[in-house]
């Protein structure tokens, strides 16, 4: 899924700005600096949290030069990657890549060096959750990226309208209401009787991450597409069953209608990555302030939404270099950093075990100690599904589309006709 935790392609030109921060134009990552340093430029979108750390390692290291090319949403940031992937220059030494363009980047791991070969030797793959690592790892084993953040899931939503509704409204009370799928959908048939009011914001916002929980995602290992076989289809039955019943409110993520709709108490839960509480705190606005709340429970287990790792495309020209910064902003003591500076949640097992990340509570949400719980929540992701090289068009150009066409009265079976000649069409 498309990390939006902030909030939510250029053709590549011999321009004056590349010209300083490139060796030449034309050439793939930095040279040595006029000063004969190592320059080592650093593209990343949103916030990582990395701005007072690259002072920090420049500090420790006076032999290299650090250039941050920082894109504010990460869909511009990764066109101009892919756009220079084909073009075959002008990429930086290190590229943040989101999960949610991960499959398109991996599609294309022999262009990106294996960081198990250039990287310090002293970087072990138990550093992070194994699942954050496997989804980076090619299938002949190769390691293209180290991971930065995560976005465990959990669940929030309105004490006061379970409240109103006669649903328990203490985060250990609710943890049966989110206990299964089955569960959640089941509270949310009580609640539309109770309110005559949505349960949920969006039937894609359920949809996805009851998908990404499932063994097989819609491919295979051998980039088959596989939609009519795993469970998608009865995910797809159970969600739309939900829409039917009243469950959702019918809102597109992201729209003005969506980020209006918390302050409006336009629907009760929200499916909620780490990030989201900035998210929900922002657009529901002070006089919510401890009206939301969040629980250590997630339907199904556990998920994960957002995150994003670092690469070094084998155009750098100084890669072993950019593999030393890579492994240094990732290691838990910089991610711990980072955490406090913009709340990005690591994905390092040391830094999950952290007194200040476990210590760290968050007010508009009642004082919950939010790093424990997160930091419970993603140990309880079982593993990383295989995601196939049009995983992510799929996604968002085809299941989206047709789970909002249902919301708008298009039937289930229609819908679901819709997403498989547009999975087939994507696929080709």
């Amino acid at each position: 899924m498309r990390n939006r935790r902030a909030g939510l392609a250029k053709v590549v030109a011999c321009t004056a700005v590349l010209a300083a921060v490139t060796a030449a134009c034309g050439s793939g990552g930095s040279g040595g600096a006029s000063d004969g340093k190592v320059e080592l430029t650093v593209a990343t979108f949103n916030e990582f949290g990395y701005e007072d750390l690259f002072k920090e390692y420049e500090s420790a290291n006076p032999n290299v030069k650090i250039t941050h090319r920082k894109t504010g949403q990460g869909n511009p940031h990764h066109q101009n990657l892919f756009t220079k992937l084909g073009a075959g220059s002008g990429l930086a030494d290190i590229e943040a890549v989101e999960e949610g363009y991960l499959s398109q980047v991996m599609a294309k791991s022999g262009q990106f060096n294996d960081l198990k070969e250039i990287g310090p030797s002293d970087v072990r793959a138990d550093r992070w959750l194994q699942w954050k690592t496997d989804a980076v790892t090619t299938k002949d084993g190769k390691l293209i990226g180290y991971g930065t953040d995560i976005g465990p899931l959990a669940m929030c939503y309105r004490k006061d309208l379970f409240e109103a509704a006669g649903l328990p409204s203490d985060p250990e009370g609710v943890k049966a209401l989110f206990a299964t799928w089955d569960a959640y959908f089941e509270a949310g048939d009580k609640y539309v009787k109770a309110t005559n009011k949505p349960w949920f914001d969006s039937a894609a916002q359920i949809f996805n991450p009851m998908h990404n929980q499932a063994k097989t995602g819609y491919f295979d290992r051998d980039d088959k597409l596989v939609i009519e076989t795993n469970d998608d289809k009865k995910i797809w039955s159970q969600v739309t069953g939900a829409v039917a019943r009243g469950q959702s409110a019918k809102l597109v993520a992201w729209s003005p209608e969506w980020q209006n709709g918390f302050k409006q108490s336009a629907f009760a839960t929200k499916t909620c990555p780490s990030w989201m509480l900035g998210v929900i705190e922002g657009n529901a606005g002070p006089e919510l302030k401890g009206k939301w709340a969040v629980t250590a429970a997630f339907p199904g287990g556990g998920g994960n939404w957002g995150g994003s790792y670092l690469t070094v495309p084998k155009q750098s020209k100084n890669a072993k270099e950019a593999a030393k910064l890579a492994a240094w902003l990732t290691a838990p003591e910089q991610q711990i950093k980072a955490f406090v500076a913009k709340g990005t949640f690591p994905s390092q097992t040391q830094a999950l075990i952290s007194p200040e990340l476990l210590n760290k509570t968050n007010d508009y949400f009642g004082g919950e100690k939010v790093g424990l719980l997160f930091a419970e929540q993603a140990n309880k992701v079982s593993g990383a599904q295989y995601k196939g090289p049009k995983d992510g068009e799929i996604q968002d150009n085809v299941i989206a589309p047709a789970l909002q066409a249902v919301e708008q009265g298009k039937s289930a079976d229609e819908g679901w006709q819709q997403v498989v000649e547009g999975a087939k069409k994507a696929a080709k």
